[in-house]
């Protein structure tokens, strides 16, 4: 029996993701990427194609240095330490899954992972979205929409992702609850208020189309026949550019995107009182430390501590 080549398994391993797996395209395409870049950088110095066994401690370092100084086409700049991590944790993945199939190569627990620093959560206060959307024009179907747009965000504690694929048959505006499929293709509820459902029906009301996409940007349909209508579904750039406008509309000067109306969200919730096992569930962690990032800026007994032993009146 001839033994597989590293190229060869990359693709089982690839197909295995996808059809055993069941992990997306987008991730699929994305681990591809990482371990094609993998076997370009470590193969430069074997002057055979590179083998199970070939991966070895050693070919790590030089690998793992490589991929420190690397700078892709795509960026122009260096990779972050996270998007490092992104690259380990799919040869990691690769080579559990070659000790699963028993095919002798480097153990996967020597691929450390580098600790990186999360950045510091930058969220807004009720005060502060309510000047964005006080900034919105409703006299307009753009206005409506923009409304709709980020009133659902800080409601729901959507991704942007999540919320681009939205349709108008996804989300039950009367019992103010839907579900989106997240990241893992993970199915999770989302609840929102009724002033979110009641701007999404205002602006569904003006719409003068069948399109089944719930959000919409302006631009007419370029003669190419697309009855899905995801020519004109709204990018997660161009929700971008919304939540930039009404920033600085608003006179905000932090740097606010759609994700900082999640973590929004998540503050909300915790400074209210919620558990953060619940919080996790609402914003579809699979980890409870992604979650704990915000409970240094939420939790109440810090602040108690705070007032109790630090009062100018002590």
């Amino acid at each position: 029996m001839n033994k597989q080549c590293i190229s060869e398994l990359i693709q089982d391993f690839l197909q295995y993701l996808e059809i055993e797996m069941g992990r997306s395209v987008n991730t699929v395409r994305n681990y591809e990427l990482y371990l094609t870049r993998f076997y370009n950088m470590a193969s430069e110095d074997l002057g055979h194609e590179m083998m199970p066994e070939d991966i070895t401690e050693d070919m790590m370092r030089k690998y793992r240095l490589k991929l420190n100084r690397f700078i892709p086409p795509e960026h122009h700049e260096r990779l972050t330490p996270a998007t490092q991590t992104y690259y380990l944790i799919a040869l990691r993945g690769f080579l559990k899954y070659l000790a699963r199939r028993g095919i002798d190569s480097l153990d996967p627990a020597l691929v450390d992972l580098p600790r990186t620093h999360r950045p510091q959560v930058t969220f807004l206060h009720f005060d502060e979205i309510q000047a964005m959307l006080d900034a919105i024009d409703l006299n307009t179907e753009t206005g409506l929409r923009d409304r709709a747009i980020i009133e659902l965000l800080f409601s729901g504690g959507l991704r942007v992702s999540e919320l681009c694929k939205l349709n108008r048959g996804d989300i039950n505006l009367n019992k103010f609850e839907f579900v989106v499929r997240g990241k893992g293709s993970k199915d999770r509820p989302i609840f929102i208020d009724e002033s979110a459902a009641s701007r999404v029906r205002d602006y569904l009301a003006v719409r003068h189309d069948s399109l089944p996409a719930l959000f919409l940007n302006n631009s007419k349909n370029s003669g190419v026949p697309d009855t899905s209508g995801d020519y004109r579904r709204l990018t997660p750039r161009s929700i971008q550019r919304i939540i930039e406008k009404y920033t600085r509309a608003a006179g905000i000067t932090k740097h606010v995107t759609p994700h900082t109306l999640r973590h929004s969200f998540a503050t909300d919730l915790l400074m209210n009182g919620a558990d953060i096992r619940s919080v996790q569930s609402l914003l579809g962690h699979s980890n409870i430390s992604t979650t704990q990032i915000y409970t240094h800026i939420t939790d109440p007994h810090l602040k108690d501590v705070h007032k109790k032993f630090h009062s100018e009146t002590n």
